[in-house]
């Protein structure tokens, strides 16, 4: 399988800082409240205005850290720093978090965007920079939303698209460890009760427009949360015919038949997300399960079909790189 080398690291840390600071196309997440608010997406934004949206700009940073911590000494390493020395400052993170505060904006960016956030800000924080300091009021106030909504989130947010909650918590997750035990707990707690007793998944995807899969994030966000035997049981009862790969959905990719079209586009990003469950999956289960080879060839077909393409058309190559990254490392 192919793995994350110092030339695709390269490749993907040009093409995004590319478009980081690109303004326009941007999509906003804007509840107009009077005529005050017909302002441009940087007046917004000061950070995050760039990459056609703020949820994409937030991971497109992530990314790039990542890769110049991974890769210091790689071609675009200094352009990445002197970016981040003039954006991620605390007065651009007040005006983040002055739209944040905004009585309409309550629903922004829920959950992809917070969990994004807090990603960002973890990465950030294995940097010797002030940049992680600097955004750690941002990352809070996302923390503290998710506190006050996953305990009223009663039923869980199954599909594949922004709004799916496993993967938020998959992210989510990572960060609260060691910042945030309650977080981390709470997050614990809701997903089993969510997704403890879930059997016979039926996996009735792919949707048209989903960049991730329902069933696979629901499966990895089990897997970090379950000792090894605990998970392995809990994955075969969920998937009880996936050692002949079925469903044989999950094990095919998608078909995209229109790059140039963002939502057809977002089947490239299942794609490669799929291929990050699936490796993910595979290292929990353990080589010695069964599921543990044929994972590992689902990862490998679902990232051949669509590693190719995370650039050529704005659409995707916007925030495909992310995608990929997640699914090579």
């Amino acid at each position: 399988m192919t793995l994350l080398t110092p030339d695709i690291a390269s490749r993907f840390a040009g093409l995004t800082l590319s478009h980081l600071g690109r303004e326009y196309p941007f999509k906003m997440d804007l509840v107009l409240t009077g005529p005050q608010d017909a302002r441009p997406p940087r007046a917004h934004h000061p950070i995050f205005h760039g990459s056609f949206d703020w949820h994409s700009c937030v991971h497109g940073w992530w990314q790039v850290m990542r890769l110049m911590r991974l890769y210091p000494d790689m071609a675009q390493a200094p352009a990445i720093r002197a970016r981040a020395d003039a954006m991620l400052t605390p007065a651009n993170v007040a005006g983040e978090r002055a739209y944040l505060a905004r009585p309409m904006s309550a629903g922004f960016e829920r959950p992809y965007g917070w969990a994004w956030a807090l990603a960002l800000h973890a990465e950030l924080a294995r940097h010797d920079a002030p940049w992680a300091a600097a955004l750690e009021p941002l990352a809070r106030d996302f923390a503290a939303r998710f506190h006050a909504f996953l305990p009223k989130l009663t039923y869980p947010l199954r599909v594949g698209t922004h709004f799916n909650i496993a993967f938020a918590l998959i992210l989510a997750r990572d960060w609260a460890q060691g910042r945030d035990d309650a977080l981390a707990a709470l997050i614990d707690d809701r997903a089993l009760d969510w997704f403890a007793q879930d059997r016979a998944c039926q996996a009735w995807e792919p949707g048209g427009d989903e960049f991730l899969s329902p069933a696979l994030c629901e499966a990895l966000l089990m897997s970090r949360l379950m000792h090894r035997p605990d998970f392995a049981a809990w994955f075969h009862a969920f998937l009880p015919d996936v050692t002949d790969r079925e469903p044989a959905t999950l094990f095919t990719p998608a078909t995209v038949s229109d790059r140039s079209d963002g939502k057809i586009a977002h089947l490239d990003g299942l794609n490669l997300s799929r291929a990050w469950c699936w490796r993910g999956i595979a290292a929990a289960l353990g080589e010695h399960d069964p599921v543990h080879v044929l994972a590992q060839q689902a990862a490998r077909v679902h990232l051949d079909a669509s590693l190719p393409h995370v650039a050529g058309d704005y659409m995707g190559e916007h925030w495909l790189a992310t995608f990929a990254l997640l699914a090579l490392e």
